[in-house]
């Protein structure tokens, strides 16, 4: 792997989400880190910000959502 894969944008990703529901992209190549679940892909970079956009609107950590109510 040449440079940096978090910067190609021509390269296929994923979308991976912890259990705070924080949501990230990763590229689809690199191995998904402990803790983090695929939730959508492997696609294209601009689509994976979209699902991102669509599904993570609400960008407090799930324990402060759960302890608010």
């Amino acid at each position: 792997m040449s440079g940096n894969p978090f910067d190609d944008e021509t390269r296929a990703y994923v979308v991976v989400v912890n259990q705070e529901n924080q949501h990230a992209l990763w590229p689809a190549p690199v191995g998904v880190p402990e803790g983090w679940s695929t939730v959508f892909g492997p696609a294209a970079h601009g689509d994976c910000l979209a699902y991102v956009d669509r599904s993570w609107t609400d960008m407090r950590p799930q324990s402060l959502i759960d302890r608010l109510g």
